[in-house]
């Protein structure tokens, strides 16, 4: 896959709180939205649509060493802070794609989008409704550090949840650190709330009006289809497309079959 350079803006949209976002290609404009993983999670997404459309990326504010004010803290403050930049920056029929809790921020802009920008919507492997049996849990620590390593004391963000999700294995010392850092653990804590959810999320869903896609991992096991069968009931008129043999995140473990149903989807609400 073409991977294209690296270029964007950041900007403050409110005092203290600067917003980088990475803004590639051109063409109909798409809002890639990242999850705990942060923006390299995201970052074939990016360089998939960048090909044919103009991309804009934000890093949410805790993710990639950005600050993050105490009272940014929920998900509300991305929303509006998203629905801003596509007010400022003009932006119409803009198709949002959101991968996990970026999906989450996601299914919520285009609830409260008064304006009208939004044309589509596409979530990945996202949480933010609750579903009865289904608890999700973040990790509460960072990932092992690699061997030889010293090691730090447990990053625990105060969550209360009683069984943790597993620790990855130890990566080799010259591999990239897979999964959120403690800052963006804590980021993304603050952002969900203690229950990693909102119960009135699905009620909400119903005043969605643009056409919208649910694509899941069949072996999801983070955030199981469960989730993506609610978002895609909730949505008058959404699909579910389930991508076997793909786990949390399918545009990564299965990406052919994940981008093939991405794509026809985006082609058919084309206007």
């Amino acid at each position: 896959m073409t991977t294209h350079q690296t270029t964007g803006f950041t900007i403050e949209p409110y005092p203290g709180l600067p917003l980088t976002v990475r803004d590639v290609g051109a063409g109909r404009p798409v809002l890639v939205l990242h999850g705990g993983g942060g923006p390299a999670s995201v970052a074939a997404i990016v360089d998939h649509f960048a090909a044919t459309s103009r991309v804009l990326a934000p890093t949410h504010p805790g993710w990639e060493d950005t600050p993050r004010p105490e009272w940014f803290s929920d998900v509300g403050d991305l929303v509006e802070t998203y629905l801003d930049l596509l007010d400022d920056r003009d932006l119409r029929d803009v198709l949002v794609v959101g991968a996990s809790f970026g999906g989450w921020v996601a299914a919520e802009m285009t609830v409260r989008d008064r304006a009208r920008r939004i044309g589509g919507l596409v979530v990945m492997g996202a949480f933010g409704p609750h579903i009865e049996g289904h608890e999700v849990r973040f990790p509460t620590a960072p990932p092992a550090p690699p061997s030889g390593s010293p090691s730090g004391s447990p990053a625990g963000q105060g969550s209360g949840a009683s069984a943790p999700a597993p620790a990855p294995e130890p990566a080799p010392a010259s591999a990239p650190r897979r999964g959120p850092s403690p800052a963006a653990l804590q980021a993304m804590a603050a952002y969900a709330g203690p229950t990693r959810s909102d119960p009135k999320l699905l009620h909400r869903l119903a005043r969605v009006s643009v056409p919208a896609l649910a694509v899941w991992g069949e072996q999801d096991t983070a955030v199981p289809p469960d989730f993506g069968r609610a978002y895609a009931a909730a949505i008058p008129g959404a699909r579910f497309e389930l991508i076997p043999g793909a786990g949390h995140i399918p545009t990564r473990e299965a990406p052919e079959a994940t981008f093939a149903a991405i794509d026809a989807f985006a082609a058919a609400i084309l206007r």
